[in-house]
């Protein structure tokens, strides 16, 4: 990441479109502190904010991680575990040092149930359930609370057309709540369907922020490449709209 400079405000979703490879993954560890910043800094509703999951977290800062079973979940833990898994330090899930399993049932009940999560039980390890129902699980986990932030890499891979949509109307619901949003793809799609502005990066820096309304393909798949469609041809961009495609 050099010389990235991104503003997301309250009630807009800012969706970073690229190449996969050219700083996506390091600028949202650097949001959630899950990666040192070397220079710079990153401000949440004007404070700065110390690079430290736990307190960013308290920050009323969500994260969807870019691969769920790495970064989002613990497989082996359970459906209901993997719910309060940033927040089984505070009440009503803790009491000192002692785990209240009654607290945490009781909201991974409410959870599943209100965010469609398909399991026999939330004892069910999360290992167990499909893609998507795992991502739903997160989901259920970042959206359930009062958020400032919402950070969502490659919130959508390897799911099925249903949950897609699923992920996508819940997304749109939090911008509507006045939550910003920051979501991370290379679905092209998925960028174009989501954003209020679109930003491309390219070798670590942001090339451009596109309107929706003036975004196409074409015009997307220049600038992931490098290059603004105002220095080419129209062969050209149609070329490098196929590329990206393919």
């Amino acid at each position: 990441v050099r010389s990235l400079d991104l503003e997301v405000r309250a009630g807009e979703i800012v969706a970073v479109a690229g190449v996969h490879g050219n700083g996506q993954t390091e600028l949202v560890e650097a949001i959630t502190g899950l990666r040192p910043i070397a220079q710079g800094e990153v401000r949440i509703a004007g404070s700065r904010v110390v690079a430290d999951p736990r307190r960013i977290f308290e920050s009323s800062v969500g994260h969807v991680p870019e691969d769920r079973l790495e970064e989002g979940l613990v497989p082996g833990f359970t459906v209901a575990e993997n719910i309060v898994l940033n927040s089984y330090h505070l009440k009503p899930y803790s009491n000192g040092l002692n785990l209240n399993y009654d607290g945490i049932f009781a909201t991974a009940r409410d959870l599943v149930k209100e965010y469609d999560v398909r399991t026999p039980s939330v004892l069910n390890d999360v290992a167990n359930l499909s893609g998507g129902n795992q991502q739903k699980v997160i989901v259920a986990r970042e959206f359930s609370r009062p958020l400032k932030l919402l950070v969502a890499a490659q919130p959508t891979r390897g799911l099925d057309v249903g949950s897609i949509e699923y992920i996508h109307r819940r997304i749109v619901e939090k911008r509507d709540e006045g939550t910003a949003v920051l979501i991370v793809s290379t679905e092209l799609d998925e960028v174009l369907a989501l954003g209020d502005r679109i930003a491309v990066m390219f070798q670590g820096r942001i090339v451009d922020i596109v309107d929706p309304a003036q975004a196409t393909p074409e015009r997307l798949g220049l600038l992931m490449g490098g290059a603004h469609p105002e220095e080419h041809t129209a062969e050209e961009v149609a070329a490098a709209a196929s590329e990206v495609a393919v």
